[in-house]
């Protein structure tokens, strides 16, 4: 298998994983937190959602992201500076509600491009090098991150709806 297709197919995955956490969630589930502090599936799904946008677009890329050139932050009512992360406690407290529907055709819109991104890179586009977070990297640890990053929030994600919904309901 090459790598193009390995990393396709846990693009997929996290897809279907996105979709089985959300999918019969109602809006009011989507923004429940726990505790005070504590993230809502809505913040860590839109989480995951930007920065996703921001790598693809301004590493791979070289472009504007999604957020901006699209204006998703008009369409989910938010800041246009809203980076999406290292929020403090008052910010997680205080975070909107975000449309369940407007939120996940954001996160979609994300995923479609992270995917064209990858079908339009060459094998040897891959090892290209970018600005990583401690130096260059190929481009490939680009999206190896974005796997990463996006399985250990599927995981704070499902257990959110667990605590809400106990086990597969």
């Amino acid at each position: 298998m090459e790598l193009k297709d390995y990393i396709q197919n846990e693009l997929t995955g996290l897809s279907r994983s996105i979709k089985r956490i959300t999918d019969t969630l109602t809006s009011q589930e989507m923004a429940w937190r726990p505790a005070s502090g504590c993230n809502s599936i809505g913040l860590i799904l839109f989480h995951v959602a930007k920065l996703e946008d921001s790598f693809v677009k301004t590493r791979v890329l070289n472009q504007p992201t999604l957020w901006l050139s699209e204006k998703w932050y008009e369409k989910l009512n938010l800041p246009e500076s809203e980076d999406g992360a290292h929020y403090t406690v008052e910010q997680v407290n205080t975070f909107p509600p975000l449309d369940k529907e407007k939120l996940l055709a954001f996160v979609s819109a994300v995923q479609t491009q992270t995917r064209e991104s990858l079908n339009g890179l060459s094998m040897p586009d891959l090892d290209r090098k970018v600005a990583l977070f401690r130096g260059d990297g190929p481009i490939a640890s680009v999206y190896a991150f974005i796997v990463f990053h996006a399985s250990e929030h599927i995981g704070e994600m499902s257990y959110l709806r667990g605590l809400q919904r106990g086990m597969d309901k």
